[in-house]
């Protein structure tokens, strides 16, 4: 059975900070698993899709909602080691 994406709550932060907050969130689960990001800030709809483009972490999903937005982020896969 799948694992539902748990939720992080980043409503009433402005701009750094949800995507300073997300990558640290995200940094400490395993490569794959998935988080919804939920924000307030109007620049986060630039913001959130840039920084998944950047660090390689798939945006799943976006979705403008009542007072902000959310994101479905899926965690990018582990670096796969190059044979020497």
């Amino acid at each position: 059975m799948a694992r539902r994406p748990a939720v992080y709550d980043l409503r009433g932060l402005n701009c750094p900070l949800p995507v300073l907050r997300a990558r640290k969130r995200l940094s400490g689960m395993r490569p794959g698993a998935e988080l919804w990001l939920e924000t307030t800030d109007p620049l986060a709809a630039l913001d959130i899709p840039a920084f998944c483009n950047e660090t390689g972490h798939e945006l799943v999903e976006a979705q403008a909602v009542d007072g902000g937005h959310r994101f479905l982020v899926r965690r990018k896969p582990a670096k796969s080691r190059a044979k020497a």
